[in-house]
């Protein structure tokens, strides 16, 4: 059985989409061979990041980080984040002459530009330097991978996500007792996330939002007859997704959006902007409605039956997904004699 060090800033008690995803992971690729190790915040000091106060920025050295390397004895390792102990961990492989990939989840430097005044490009300049160095980088879609070669990212490979399908499934909602069509937002309540674009619709019934963030008690305050939850996991989540008559995804900066698949494997259809993301999860399924009028994106997808979201939502499964991790890692470490 081979090793892995993922060395990540993501990971728990992080309630996100990254998160998921690589616990997730881990547990899914003994089946291919491959075991993952952590290091993370955790047994670290730590700052909380500004306006993100549950993301902790480890403070931490490539002499931290190749420690705990040495100590797993890794065969490969992979760095998802670009943060303190992604940056650590990068700084200790190419000191010692050690291959690693990585991959890229976030786009950070929409996120950046949508708090302070820093252009993309520059942000995009430095995450490029930071990625190029890796043997290659994961990235979900096909339409992503052009996107990131057109910025100068020179190793993308697929890695198609995945959710649990088996978790995330028709059954029973909950009761929420609201006015429907009940049209749902899941996700971070923060202003890259442009969830305002869908709390500002004139929509049928009522609108929901599960979730919290930075911006929630300013929008709770201008927007009172919008039904803010909070955070919901589990079983919880799953139960809301099922109570939605429609998923609205609003996000222009998403490189996937999981939630989205999240609520087709629950029967909902998901409507949203045009954009990556919401084009590559949607594709030609008919699960949902991409449209740059999302009012009419959001009211369209009510006449979408579920057994076609549900059927869109089983083909991003975590076999195909944990075997196309682990084969992009070996076919990127293989001796360069060998690879040829």
């Amino acid at each position: 059985m081979k090793r892995l060090l993922l060395a990540t800033d993501a990971w728990h008690p992080q309630v996100n989409g990254v998160v998921r995803v690589l616990d997730r992971l881990r547990r899914e690729t003994p089946a291919f061979g491959l075991e993952i190790d952590v290091v993370s915040p955790e047994g670290f000091r730590s700052l909380p990041l500004p306006t993100y106060g549950e993301i902790k920025l480890a403070l931490c050295s490539p002499s931290d980080i190749g420690r705990r390397i040495e100590e797993t004895a890794a065969d490969y390792i992979h760095i998802p984040t670009e943060g303190p102990i992604g940056m650590a961990a990068r700084r200790w492989c190419r000191r010692e002459g050690r291959g690693f990939t990585t991959s890229f989840h976030t786009r950070f430097p929409e996120y950046l530009a949508s708090r302070l005044p820093v252009p993309p490009d520059l942000t995009y300049a430095w995450l490029r330097r930071f990625h190029n160095a890796a043997r290659a980088t994961l990235v979900s879609t096909p339409r992503l991978a052009e996107e990131l070669k057109g910025r100068g990212f020179t190793k993308t490979a697929i890695w198609p996500r995945a959710i649990d399908t088996d978790v995330f499934c028709p059954g029973e909602p909950a009761a929420l007792g609201f006015p429907g069509p009940i049209f749902l937002y899941v996700g971070r309540v923060a202003v890259e996330k442009s969830i305002e674009k869908f709390l500002e619709l004139d929509l049928p019934g009522t609108k929901v939002v599960v979730g919290d963030g930075p911006q929630r008690i300013e929008l709770e305050r201008r927007y009172p007859e919008v039904r803010f939850l909070g955070v919901h996991v589990g079983e919880d989540l799953v139960k809301l997704y099922r109570a939605a008559d429609v998923f609205v995804f609003p996000s222009r900066t998403d490189t996937l959006g999981l939630v989205s698949i999240e609520a087709m494997g629950c029967g909902v259809p998901v409507a949203a902007y045009p954009v990556t993301g919401p084009i590559d999860v949607i594709g030609e399924s008919g699960a949902g409605i991409c449209d740059e009028d999302l009012r009419a994106a959001a009211l369209a997808a009510l006449d979408i039956p579920k057994d076609v979201c549900r059927a869109r939502a089983l083909e991003f499964n975590w076999p195909t997904s944990a075997g196309a991790f682990v084969s992009v890692v070996e076919a990127a470490n293989k001796p360069l004699a060998e690879a040829c």
